[in-house]
Formats: structure tokens, C-alpha cells, sequence
């Protein structure tokens, strides 16, 4: 369900975003080992046997990885990147349509940005900005 955040309630819902974002990166990486796993397969082992056993697994892991994004992003986040652990937040500064930007590490919101600039057009919220709903 869709709802927009204020700074407080992206920070009470953080250690929970937090949580579900490193169970993802976890799956995430899962795939990528077994991904790994899968090539030498081919080139090390003839074995058809071997080759599937992995296979089977990645698609297993694959699918636990895009269920723990869903999960993620059920919280109401967007994810931006996994790889470089990016998370927005949907909220409003006047009328407005913005994100609460979040990177992995990041032990609280303090930055937005437009809803059409990424990462590097992050600003930082004001001790005083009352524009954020």
C-alpha cells in the first residue's frame, strides 16, 4: 500500500527497512555465489549432474532473493540499488512529490532529493524544514 513518509516515520521505520535490506543483500549475494558456482561448473565439470544440482539452487535462491525485495519494498521504500544500497522514501515537501533518501550505513534520514534526480542531487534536510510533510 502506498503512503507517503514524514522524517519521523522514516526513522522509526528504519531498523526494520534496515533488517529486511540486509536479508536481501544477503540473497542478492547468495545469487551471485552460486551464479559463480554455475560458470566453473561448465568449465571445470563435464557433468551434467552437477551442473543442474546448481542450477536448481540458483533458481531456488533467485526466487528467495525477488521475494525478500517484494518483502522490502512492501515496507513502502523504493530500492534504487541494491548493489550500492540505495533506499528511498515517497514524501512530500510542500506539494511537492519527493524522496527521503537513505545509503547503506546511514543510521538515519537526513538527506532528499527531487523525484527525478538520483543519489548525487541528494540535499540535506534542514533541522528546521517544516516543508516535509
Amino acid at each position: 500500500m502506498f503512503s507517503y513518509f514524514t522524517k519521523n516515520e522514516a526513522n522509526q521505520a528504519l531498523p526494520d527497512v534496515i533488517k529486511k535490506f540486509e536479508f536481501a543483500l544477503t540473497q542478492k549475494n547468495i545469487v551471485a555465489k552460486l551464479e559463480q558456482e554455475l560458470q566453473m561448473s561448465i568449465t571445470i565439470s563435464n557433468s551434467l549432474e552437477n551442473y543442474i544440482t546448481i542450477k536448481q539452487k540458483l533458481n531456488s535462491a533467485m526466487t528467495k532473493f525477488f521475494e525478500s525485495l517484494e518483502t522490502l519494498e512492501n515496507t513502502g521504500v523504493s530500492v534504487k540499488s541494491i548493489e550500492e544500497g540505495l533506499l528511498d522514501f515517497p514524501s512530500k515537501r510542500f506539494d511537492e512529490d519527493v524522496w527521503l533518501c537513505w545509503k547503506y550505513g546511514e543510521t538515519e534520514i537526513k538527506f532528499w532529493h527531487e523525484k527525478d534526480s538520483g543519489f548525487m542531487g541528494r540535499k540535506p534536510i534542514e533541522v528546521n524544514d517544516e516543508s516535509l510533510i
